[in-house]
């Protein structure tokens, strides 16, 4: 599963340097694939190709928000969300909407990175 922020999130961003997906970003902020990856271009469900660089739309626009499909729960990297062991709060917690196998993880890790 992916990891989320919650609304009890308070902008200290403690978090966003320590996503080795750049998966993580400020509030408002719009994101992009390539950003920390090595993605290129990405093809959507839709079918649609994106480039890497295409600025996409934040997905809050009040705190700081994980990319959904970018993160792997720092599968591959660390043992543990660095997101959440940073996280002075608790708000980075595991999103229920997107539970994810650790196979399916890696795969998502070779996927945006490449190894």
């Amino acid at each position: 599963m992916a990891i989320m922020i919650t609304d009890e999130c308070i902008n200290c961003g403690a978090c966003e340097p320590e996503c080795p997906n750049t998966a993580i970003y400020e509030g408002g902020i719009e994101w992009t694939w390539g950003g920390g990856t090595e993605l290129k271009e990405v093809t959507l469900d839709d079918g649609s190709v994106v480039s890497g660089d295409e600025k996409q739309a934040p997905v809050s626009d009040e705190f700081y928000y994980i990319v959904t499909e970018k993160c792997t729960e720092c599968t591959g990297f660390h043992e543990e969300p660095q997101c959440a062991a940073v996280c002075p709060v608790d708000c980075c917690v595991d999103d229920p909407d997107h539970r994810e196998s650790e196979e399916a993880l890696l795969a998502k890790k070779q996927f945006l990175h490449g190894e």
